[in-house]
């Protein structure tokens, strides 16, 4: 369905949305002029105590290239989040759809940084299903892959602010590349997708690295603790699991291997490939982003680029508008990376590898040279982006605020559609899905809404599952779906059943034969039936019916497309 535009009201300055009032969006005041872009020093600024490394092992930082004094900082500003959602989100693209070029560097592959976030099942060379799902993650952090500061200077000119002491992955997409590196399939999901986070209950998306880590963090220091460098990484490597587990999730799909990225790296990549050619269907001026063009096609770098990514004031759908410039401008980085003027020139390819090894952490156990090899073949025809469909993209929460709303079910069937992937069951992935007729389900309310268990059993009862025990139970902030050791497959399916945003739980205190499902107050915010509602409404009739919203179509990375 299209959106009303979102003109600034009388007096011309744009319509405060609630992101803005958390601190979101800030106009930018001047933007900067071309040609103004300096090379930082590569120094920390002085006197600040460079911060322990985040969840990744250190590696041997290359030396700083000597170079131009740096221009004194600009005045601080406040922070900009739209500036650190897009930042690594095409950094990450080029490390993973052309790893051919950057992979086949001497040198480059020692230099990257590794974290352990990926469990046994993940990271393998040739995962079972026959391909390979990465999840690319742009990391709100004012560090480097290594843990140093970024320059004063370089922050300035990224209009970063000052520190605000949050810590989002605000830039999340999942990427399907089957083993025979055929073709890649690049899935963008909206930063404030409403999903269930393992542990945490329904947040946005953007939010589960963070409760991940702070949770690992006091619970370390309850086992004794202490060492701030150890509690750094080992709680930063589970607040990426944390993530990881989120996706997986809400995706159907396991994550095999996983890449951050930092916000230097958008800047620094743009620059060392002498710029990314967009096209633009009308001419913009908009002060929030700093985003000023003209209308057709042009090639822009560094903080043009930057602007460009982060504009959305002034687009139809605003942030599904943003999501789709920041698809064509990775599709035209990919085919500008992929192009001979870029893999025959040793100095650009140079330049791109010192940027990817300052920018980019990869899980441990990466076969990078390998899988670089899968690549070699790839072309921009074969490399395609897409958003996840969005049911709701101005849901309104209980507990954050605005967000955007997902149909988890029809999430999962729009990637199985696309990459031919299913939900991971048990210890069986190619075993067939349990039939609903072989499944009891117990029902309890712990949400404290009265009739919830029954309608939630009812509409289960419909879609043809056995109805157990239908009770009231001892309050809780979480839902939670509970199953006998071994019966995982069960519980996902009645998830799936219930749209899919309820974490699975096995117990050994479960009844074995029987799904347990617990009804909390997040299971009714995030669209479950509820008493007095219209008849159809809730997660049981969210199944049945399309989203709402419809799935823009594909963007490729061999040509030029114009956009809003």
């Amino acid at each position: 369905m299209d959106y009303p535009p979102r003109y600034p009201p009388r007096g011309g300055r744009p319509a405060r949305s609630w992101q803005e009032r958390e601190g979101g969006y800030p106009p930018a005041g001047r933007p900067g002029r071309p040609g103004q872009d300096r090379v930082p020093s590569g120094r920390p600024p002085a006197n600040r105590r460079p911060p322990a490394p985040t969840g990744a092992q250190r590696t041997q930082r290359p030396p700083a290239r000597p170079g131009r004094t740096p221009a004194p900082p600009a005045p601080k500003r406040r922070p900009r989040r739209g500036a650190k959602i897009a930042l690594a989100l095409v950094s990450a693209l080029v490390m993973t759809l052309t790893g051919y070029a950057w992979a086949a560097m001497q040198g480059l592959v020692n230099g990257l940084t590794m974290a352990d976030v990926i469990g046994e099942d993940g990271g393998g060379e040739l995962p079972a299903d026959g391909s390979r799902d990465i999840l690319l993650v742009g990391m709100d952090s004012r560090t480097d892959a290594q843990g140093n500061p970024l320059p004063e200077e370089m922050l300035a000119k990224l209009r970063a602010g000052v520190a605000d002491g949050e810590l989002n992955t605000d830039t999340l997409i999942l990427v399907h590349v089957p083993n025979d590196g055929s073709k890649a399939v690049a899935i963008s999901f909206p930063r404030d997708s409403y999903v269930s986070i393992p542990g945490h209950g329904r947040h946005k998306i953007n939010s589960a690295y963070a409760r991940g880590k702070l949770a690992a963090r006091e619970q370390l220091r309850e086992e004794g603790v202490s060492d701030e460098r150890d509690l750094e990484v080992r709680a930063n490597q589970e607040g990426a699991k944390t993530l990881i587990k989120t996706v997986e999730n809400i995706s159907g799909v396991t994550v095999d291997n996983y890449a951050s990225i930092n916000l230097l790296g958008f800047y620094d990549i743009t620059k060392a490939i002498g710029g990314v050619e967009v096209c633009l269907n009308e001419p913009v001026d908009d002060p929030y982003s700093g985003a000023k063009f003209d209308a057709g096609r042009q090639t822009i770098a560094g903080v043009q680029a930057l602007a460009f990514v982060r504009q959305r004031h002034g687009l139809l759908r605003g942030d599904l508008d943003r999501v789709v410039r920041q698809q064509v401008f990775m599709a035209g980085l990919a085919r500008k990376v992929l192009s001979a003027g870029t893999l025959a020139d040793p100095g650009k390819l140079s330049d791109l590898a010192d940027a990817i090894k300052k920018s980019v952490v990869v899980n441990q156990g990466w076969d990078i040279l390998a899988f670089a090899q899968q690549l070699k073949g790839l072309t921009g025809g074969q490399i395609q982006f897409r958003t996840v469909p969005v049911e709701n993209p101005e849901y309104q929460t209980s507990t954050d605020g605005m967000a955007v709303k997902l149909d988890s079910a029809e999430v999962k069937r729009f990637i199985q559609g696309l990459s031919g992937k299913k939900r991971p069951s048990g210890d069986a992935g190619s075993s067939p899905a349990p039939d609903p007729a072989d499944i009891t389900v117990d029902v309890y309310n712990a949400s404290g809404i009265d009739g919830l268990a029954g309608t939630v059993s009812g509409s289960l009862v419909e879609q043809g599952y056995l109805q157990g025990e239908v009770a009231n139970a001892a309050p809780r902030d979480t839902s939670v779906i509970q199953v006998a050791n071994g019966e995982r497959s069960a519980g996902e399916s009645v998830a799936d059943a219930l749209g899919g945003d309820i974490e699975v739980e096995e117990s050994a205190d479960a009844q074995s034969g029987h799904v347990q499902v617990l009804l909390a107050p997040d299971y009714s915010a995030g669209g479950g039936s509820s008493p007095g509602g219209p008849a159809g409404s809730g997660t049981a009739a969210a199944l049945r019916q399309p989203s709402t919203e419809p799935t823009d179509p594909p963007i490729k990375a061999d040509g030029v497309t114009c956009v809003n």
